[in-house]
């Protein structure tokens, strides 16, 4: 039994078997995708009489936050979900829930719901857990709070929290204030919605004290590009010390975990000094994945902007060195495509390719993976489908620079050249709050259709060619394989089945864009401060 429980729904308690990207399994459709895939798919962390073993990230810092803010250790727990009822009694003040998309309003499940129309896991899960703690309280008569926060917790405001009996939702950074929010709540004097106002300085941000899924820490806070629909890029960009995030690794290499994942939202941005163009700290990045690699091999950034890789090929290449990337060991990195229109890039997302301007933008995304992929680096990239302010012109440009992409890097690179790109539906955050979100059924034209179609066309290529590659270090997808195949290809007829029915031509001889490849022995990119490695 504990005063503060602290948990979360079990999206995100699952490893999925550790398949890479199948983390957004949750984000599927529960009416499109029958129960049993689920099942078979998600596996659960491990837990030491309910107690999570390791737990997601934000949970172990929330958790960080109440130790060192006066709550003892007896008081604190990090529950399973599936084991929550058994530290509840009536001695429990408060049962928090860190949540990324509780009401399915993310981009990848506004996608993957039709605009919210079909209910996705992440939903199902989340609500099934809040009926089981409410049945808790009901029933014994308890009098404990029940908070939501986490970077999700927006959703419960926006929909509206009728019938779910949430007692408060917290939005916002709260390493700094944790302990007097949760005792605020504690004597009733809380507001419902409690804005976190600013932000905690580096020193005010603790540092875990209990193993992290997958061994993920944190490198950075924030990002400094500034894209207005993006809501972390918005904060100020703030830079772990290394030897905090060398203390987070170790942890978590000490408790059996053979991997260090990388936070941030641009790796390549870790103590950038350059505040103008942006022109990566390499020293700093690369003297974060050698401390890394000193306590696994298994070494990877989560996020990265694709500017930055090819603003300086020669840290890339190190990085790949230092972490033995090959043909049987890549490094997968999510990337921000957004979009291939210079007009919109310059009007959302004006820092975003810097050291380059808007109008390389195309170029820059050809050339960086290229840079990437030469490097065994995978970008695993997301486009946006109705951003404000677009035109048919660059829904078109989109799928023209994917079939660019696609034909270019595989005459230089051959079966070296990867990369998805999965589009998502414009959710209204950051400075374009108010703004509609993309309407899947109501707001689709030809032009986005074949952004879309194209998009996923690629990725069944790529899981025709790329799966088996990640398989090899993985033998519970072999038997899925065949599977996963057929979905690819069914997803890929049923698009085009659909863009057929709604009078869009999937058949609409695309020209790839007037760009190419421009190799680094060519001088196209700026002295790299590396040269001595």
């Amino acid at each position: 039994m504990a005063r503060i429980v602290l948990s979360t729904d079990e999206t995100l308690t699952s490893t999925y078997h550790n398949v890479p990207l199948l983390d957004f399994l949750g984000c599927a459709p529960v009416e499109k995708m029958p129960g049993w895939v689920y099942h078979i798919l998600d596996s659960q962390l491990p837990d030491e009489n309910g107690i999570l073993s390791e737990a997601p990230y934000g949970l172990r810092k929330v958790e960080a936050a109440l130790l060192t803010q006066g709550f003892g250790r007896d008081e604190v727990v990090v529950a399973h979900p599936r084991a929550i009822e058994q530290f509840i009694d009536d001695k429990t003040t408060i049962v928090a829930l860190y949540e990324m998309d509780p009401m399915g309003l993310g981009p990848v499940s506004m996608m993957f719901t039709n605009g919210g129309r079909w209910t996705n896991y992440t939903k199902l899960k989340f609500l099934q857990l809040v009926r089981r703690i409410n049945s808790i309280r009901d029933r014994k008569g308890y009098n404990f709070k029940l908070v939501v926060g986490g970077p999700g917790a927006w959703q419960i405001d926006f929909k509206g929290r009728e019938g779910l009996k949430i007692d408060h939702v917290v939005i916002g950074e709260v390493d700094h204030v944790a302990g007097d929010i949760f005792r605020e709540i504690e004597s009733g004097s809380a507001d419902r919605t409690i804005q976190v106002k600013g932000w905690p300085r580096v020193d005010e941000i603790p540092t875990i004290v209990a193993p992290s899924y997958k061994g993920l820490v944190e490198v950075m806070r924030g990002c400094g590009r500034g894209c207005r629909f993006c809501e972390p890029n918005l904060r100020v960009a703030r830079y772990i010390p290394l030897e905090k995030i060398e203390e987070e690794i170790r942890l978590n290499t000490k408790a059996g975990i053979d991997h260090a994942w990388l936070h941030s939202e641009d790796i390549f941005l870790y103590k950038v000094e350059d505040k103008r163009n942006f022109y990566p700290n390499a020293e700093a990045v690369i003297e974060l994945f050698e401390m890394a690699r000193r306590y696994t091999r298994n070494v990877n950034p989560t996020h990265g902007a694709v500017a930055g890789a090819l603003a300086n090929p020669g840290m890339v290449e190190t990085i790949s060195r230092i972490v033995g990337a090959n043909e049987r060991h890549w490094i997968g990195i999510q990337v921000g495509f957004e979009t291939a229109s210079p007009r919109l890039i310059g009007l959302y997302m004006n820092n975003k390719m810097k050291p380059f301007s808007p109008e390389e933008w195309p170029w820059v995304l050809l050339n960086g993976t290229y840079v990437l992929n030469r490097n065994y680096w995978f970008p695993a990239y997301t486009t946006i489908l109705g951003l404000p302010g677009e035109d048919e012109e660059d829904e078109i440009m989109t799928a023209r620079l994917i079939l660019t992409m696609e034909r270019e890097l595989e005459e230089k690179l051959g079966n070296r050249a990867h990369f998805s790109v999965t589009p998502l539906a414009f959710v209204p955050m950051g400075m374009l709050k108010g703004r509609d979100f993309f309407d899947v059924e109501g707001m689709m034209t030809e032009g986005r259709f074949l952004h879309l179609y194209y998009a996923w066309r690629h990725l069944y290529k790529e899981v025709t060619n790329g799966l088996p590659m990640v398989m090899r270090g993985n033998p519970f997808l072999i038997p899925f394989y065949p599977l996963a195949r057929l979905g690819a290809r069914l997803v890929v007829r049923y698009l085009r089945k659909w863009g057929i029915k709604h009078g869009f031509n999937p058949d609409k001889r695309l020209e790839p864009l007037d760009i190419r490849i421009e190799k680094e022995e060519q001088g196209w990119y700026p002295a790299s401060p590396v040269e001595a490695y």
